[in-house]
C-alpha cells in the first residue's frame, strides 16, 4: 500500500513519482475532496473513507487484498493525517509513504515563521479548549482547522481567556489557486466564515491586567475555581516535582478537590493524560470546568467514592492520592496498581493519616517530608508571617518484586 500526500493544487503539485503510483493503482482510497482532484487517467476503483474511520480500516484493506492500494491523504500523512492510523492499525512495514507539504509548512512559509519555533495544536476532531494551554504572550501558534466556524470559536476563546489582543490570520486553501488570507484581531474578529480548508496563525498578545500562567507547575490558586479543596500553589509545585511527570504517562489523581494535580500534570506535555477521582459530584463538575478553562478538556473525570471507583481504571505511571487517604484499602488498591517502576505520592494535613503514612514509609520506604508555607500578612501597623496548616507528603517508587525487601 502506497500513501500518497496531496495539497491543494491537487494533481499539478504532485510530483512524477506519486502520479506514477496514482495512475498505476488498482484502488484509490480517500476522502471525496481528495478523490475529487484526480483526473481520468487515474482509473483504479475509487472508494471513499467511512465513518467512522479507523475501525473500518482492517476490514477496507482486507477486501482489496492482492490488489495495489494507493491512499489519499492531505498534505503530510504523518503529520496528524491518516498515515498514524494506518500505521497503528496495520504496522509501519506495511506502507510506503509518499509526503507532500503539509499545510503547516506552506503557512510558516506564508507568514515567516520558522517552523521549529512554532507550536502546533490540532482542533480537527478536538474541543477547542486544547489551545488554551498553548497561549503564552509572544508565542507563536498554529491551529489546523476543523472546518470553517473554527475561527470565530478561536477569536472567543481567545478573548475569554485574556488573549483578546492577539493577531489571527485564517490562511484558506494553502498551496492552491484559491489561496486566501483573512486577517485581524481576536477582539474585532468579524470576519463570515470562510473556506473549510483553513489554518490558523495565531500571535499571541496577553490583554493587560489579565492572569499569567506559567509554563511550569504552581499555577496562581485564582486560576482555578474551587471551594476550599485545592492544593495550594507551593504545595502544588513541590509534589507535581515529586511526581515527575514525563511524556505519555497516566496519573491517578485520587481525591481531585478542585483537579489542580491532574491539570498541571497535563499541561506539562501534550501526550500526559490523567484521571481524577472525586466522590462529590459538584467538586467533579467544577474540576472539569478547571480542565476545560486551563486547556486540558482531555482529562477523564471519575465521579465515585475510591477503592471502589479506581476498578477498572487503565495501569497508571503514577498515583497522587490528596484525600480520602484513611479509607480502607485505598493505598493498598493504589500501591497493587503501580507497576514497577510507577511512583507513588500522598499528601495530607492530619494526624491520623499522617501516622499512616509513617507506617507505609517504613514498609515501603521512601520520602516522607513535611512541607510548611508563611504568608506575610498585616499584624497592625505592622507585618507577620501567618503559617499555613503544614503538609506531610510521602513519596516512593515501588520497586521490582525481585528488589522489595518486603515479603507482603
Amino acid at each position: 500500500m502506497t500513501v500518497i500526500g496531496i495539497g491543494a493544487d491537487g494533481w499539478p503539485g504532485l510530483p512524477e513519482r506519486s502520479r506514477s503510483v496514482l495512475q498505476d493503482a488498482q484502488v484509490l482510497i480517500g476522502g471525496p475532496r481528495q478523490l475529487a482532484l484526480l483526473p481520468p487517467s487515474c482509473a483504479g476503483e475509487r472508494v471513499s473513507w467511512p465513518s467512522p474511520l479507523r475501525p473500518a480500516v482492517p476490514g477496507l484493506i482486507a477486501a482489496h487484498e492482492g490488489r495495489r492500494i494507493a491512499v489519499l491523504a492531505s498534505g503530510d500523512p504523518m503529520f496528524y493525517g491518516i498515515g498514524r492510523a494506518l500505521t497503528e492499525t496495520l504496522g509501519p512495514e506495511a506502507l510506503h509513504v509518499l509526503p507532500h507539504p503539509s499545510s503547516v509548512s506552506y503557512a510558516c512559509a506564508r507568514v515567516g515563521w520558522p517552523l521549529e519555533d512554532t507550536e502546533v495544536v490540532t482542533l480537527v476532531g478536538r474541543p477547542a479548549a486544547r489551545l488554551a494551554a498553548a497561549l503564552h504572550d509572544g508565542r507563536r501558534v498554529l491551529v489546523l482547522s476543523a472546518g470553517p466556524d473554527t475561527p470565530a470559536a478561536v477569536a472567543d476563546l481567545l478573548r475569554e481567556r485574556g488573549f483578546g489582543p492577539s493577531r489571527m490570520r485564517v490562511l484558506e486553501q494553502l498551496g492552491g489557486e484559491d489561496e486566501h488570507c483573512a486577517d485581524g484581531t481576536a477582539d474585532t474578529w468579524t470576519h463570515a466564515p470562510g473556506d473549510p480548508l483553513n489554518v490558523i496563525a495565531v500571535d499571541c498578545s496577553r490583554t493587560p491586567g489579565a492572569l499569567r500562567l506559567g509554563a511550569v507547575p504552581g499555577l496562581p490558586d485564582d486560576a482555578y475555581e474551587h471551594d476550599g479543596q485545592l492544593t495550594k500553589r507551593h504545595v502544588r509545585a513541590a509534589t507535581l516535582a515529586t511526581l515527575a511527570p514525563a511524556p505519555g504517562e497516566l496519573l491517578w489523581d485520587v481525591g481531585g478537590g478542585s483537579g489542580s494535580i491532574a491539570v498541571e500534570w497535563m499541561r506539562t506535555h501534550p501526550s500526559c493524560r490523567a484521571v481524577t477521582v472525586e466522590r462529590a459530584p459538584v467538586r467533579a463538575e467544577r474540576i472539569a470546568r478547571n480542565a476545560d478553562r486551563l486547556g486540558v478538556p482531555g482529562l477523564r473525570v471519575v465521579t465515585g467514592r475510591a477503592p471502589d471507583a479506581l476498578t477498572g481504571l487503565p495501569a497508571p505511571d503514577a498515583v497522587f492520592i490528596g484525600g480520602g487517604l484513611t479509607a480502607p484499602g485505598l493505598l493498598d488498591a493504589c500501591w497493587d496498581a503501580l507497576p514497577a517502576g510507577g511512583r507513588l505520592v500522598a499528601n495530607t494535613v492530619t494526624l491520623e493519616s499522617e501516622a499512616l503514612l509513617a507506617s507505609w514509609h517504613r514498609r515501603h520506604g521512601g520520602d516522607l517530608v513535611r512541607l510548611a508555607v508563611a504568608h506575610a500578612v498585616p499584624v497592625g501597623g505592622f507585618t507577620g508571617w501567618r503559617q499555613a496548616m503544614p503538609v506531610t507528603q510521602w513519596s516512593v517508587t515501588k520497586p521490582s518484586p525481585n528488589l522489595s525487601g518486603d515479603p507482603s
